[in-house]
């Protein structure tokens, strides 16, 4: 076989193939999924669940929450989307395994009781989605993936609900090593009650930057020219910083 050396003890048997070619990563054999992943961000903000029908029992007073809420996310995404870090929408599927993001968005604008929270938040051609058959965001989807390709480290978790999927996410993130933000006015629950809980919850335990949205500054790498060398300097990768 081309490309590769047999070792045999002279019986006309080989004892061990062996390649001479290092061993490459998936990262180093493909570096951005085929054209899929083309940015490259130390920051993603992801948007869970926002895309939602609130079909289910209590959906009216987490509506209540929800509305003010996607008012201050929908600030949050476009500083984001300004500074170029990368938005990914985590979203559940409902539950119809042969549907897509788009049917799940035009499901959601024309037969959501929250279509106004959908029409507001609805996703961009630059914005990346992945859809999600549980709670966590990690769970069975391609999110790591992205995230790797991505070469994200930093995690902006905000969305629908904070003691629930929020929080779901925010801990497979934790033991994914990836550092967290989330936002105390960009995640909401039935009650507020039920909200602080699971914010004081990820903060104490998953190390999490709860801070709101307006103390959340993004910074291109290449505000600061004279700390980095020319072929750095050419770099779109962003940071987050509090203020």
């Amino acid at each position: 076989m081309r490309g590769q050396e047999r070792k045999g003890d002279g019986s006309g048997l080989a004892d061990t193939i062996s390649c001479p070619y290092e061993k490459k990563s998936m990262l180093e054999k493909n570096i951005d999924l085929h054209g899929s992943v083309p940015d490259k961000h130390a920051v993603a903000l992801l948007l869970i669940d926002v895309i939602n029908d609130f079909d289910f029992p209590e959906a009216d007073r987490l509506l209540e929450y929800a509305r003010p809420m996607a008012q201050k996310l929908l600030g949050l995404k476009q500083r984001a989307q300004k500074a170029g870090v990368p938005v990914i929408y985590v979203n559940d599927n409902f539950g119809r395994w042969k549907s897509d993001f788009r049917r799940t968005v035009d499901h959601c604008l024309m037969q959501g009781r929250g279509h106004d929270v959908v029409k507001l938040l609805r996703p961009e051609e630059s914005d990346y989605f992945v859809l999600k058959p549980k709670h966590s965001g990690f769970f069975s989807t391609t999110l790591e993936t992205l995230l790797r390709y991505l070469k994200t480290q930093t995690l902006i978790l905000t969305g629908i609900a904070g003691n629930f999927c929020v929080l779901f996410t925010a801990n497979d993130a934790y033991m994914r090593d990836f550092n967290l933000f989330v936002p105390s006015d960009c995640t909401v629950s039935n009650t507020k009650k039920e909200n602080n809980s699971a914010l004081r919850l990820m903060k104490k335990f998953l190390k999490a930057d709860t801070r709101s949205s307006s103390r959340i500054m993004f910074r291109d790498s290449k505000d600061k020219p004279q700390q980095r060398s020319r072929s750095r300097r050419n770099r779109t990768r962003s940071k987050v910083s509090i203020r």
